[in-house]
């Protein structure tokens, strides 16, 4: 029986690609390297924000030195930037308060930097009282390593084999796999359904209703 439900944010619960995009390439543009398009970014993100960098730097200038340049400039920027266009994906606040009204405990894991995913979650999700909410920290390996996940359960003191475990990424189906928890792909994010596939998760989803059938 599910008792918890673990969201990614980035194309789960939000679509902020907007956001990000427009962020990494003002970092770019600021330092003379040439930027995107917005439907580019779709795979350039879900690893963390330094691997976004690495992947939008052109071929030559994927340095650490050039990526900590852009990192730099985009937290400045994002900082004041990550509402402007960023929106729930439809049907998503009524998911999570329904899934509140059940019982379910509700928990948000991002590669997306601690500080970020915190301030978009209180302020998209003000009256859902998640049980833990973590983004990437520093020391901790991204997903798909399983400590957040792991970091989760042991904060709600729940079993895997009573977790779902929501994304919308190859990164998040592994991340599933590798936590032992129940997997959950859904299709309105930023990859494609096939890419889900490939992790064979136990559920794909094409819309939030969907999710409360599977917790049942």
């Amino acid at each position: 029986m599910i008792q918890l439900v673990i969201f990614d944010l980035d194309g789960t619960l939000l679509n902020t690609i907007a956001d990000l995009a427009d962020s990494t390439n003002y970092a770019l543009d600021q330092h003379h390297f040439p930027t995107h398009p917005t439907e580019s970014y779709h795979f350039f993100v879900g690893n963390g924000i330094n691997k976004l960098f690495e992947r939008a730097l052109p071929e030559g200038e994927k340095t650490a030195e050039n990526i900590l340049k852009i990192r730099k400039a985009f937290l400045v920027y994002y900082s004041e930037h990550n509402m402007d266009r960023s929106e729930p994906y439809q049907g998503i606040p009524g998911l999570l308060q329904s899934l509140h009204e059940r019982g379910i405990q509700l928990a948000v894991a991002s590669n997306k930097y601690h500080e970020a995913t915190c301030i978009l979650v209180k302020h998209y999700f003000p009256d859902i009282p998640f049980a833990a909410v973590f983004g990437q920290r520093e020391g901790i390996t991204p997903k798909p390593d399983p400590t957040i996940v792991h970091d989760i359960l042991s904060a709600t003191e729940i079993e895997a084999t009573d977790t779902l475990y929501v994304g919308d990424s190859g990164v998040d189906m592994q991340t599933a796999n590798n936590s032992g928890v129940t997997a959950c792909g859904v299709t309105w994010g930023f990859r494609p359904r096939a890419e889900l596939e490939q992790f064979q998760p136990r559920h794909i989803v094409d819309q939030p209703e969907e999710i409360l059938r599977i917790v049942g």
